[in-house]
């Protein structure tokens, strides 16, 4: 709060990353918005169609405001610049955002750093550290 009772505002820092989605029709470059709060990547409903993914299993998720959606699931083929593997992906609506999931970054062995907000290697740990 201001020092006059006003709620200053928050800024929020936003990651975008350029990433090639693959499937079985064609290819796709997009930026994704990387969602450290998302478990699945979202691909927009007119990227997904392009690239010929089919609608597999329907999944019900919950939103930041506690409204619930059903989407359905694919898997698709994605680069972000050397890392590179398959993917499981939300098919979008058409007024979906694409997002980039922890479950992806996770699978390529990346994680977001919040503060120079880049991805990065992520560093296994086979054992825990004295």
């Amino acid at each position: 709060m201001s020092a006059q009772g006003r709620t200053d505002p928050i800024i929020v820092g936003f990651t975008e990353v350029d990433a090639l989605v693959r499937g079985p029709d064609a290819q796709q470059r997009l930026l994704l918005l990387v969602d450290s709060g998302a478990r699945f990547t979202v691909l927009p409903d007119e990227v997904w169609r392009r690239i010929g993914l089919i609608p597999g299993r329907t999944m019900t998720f919950q939103l930041a405001d506690s409204t619930h959606i059903e989407r359905a699931m694919s898997e698709c083929f994605i680069e972000l610049g050397e890392h590179r593997g398959h993917t499981p992906v939300v098919l979008g609506a058409p007024s979906d955002v694409a997002l980039l999931g922890v479950i992806t970054l996770e699978q390529l062995g990346l994680i977001l750093n919040p503060f120079s907000r880049t991805l990065q290697p992520a560093r296994l740990l086979l054992a825990p550290v004295a």
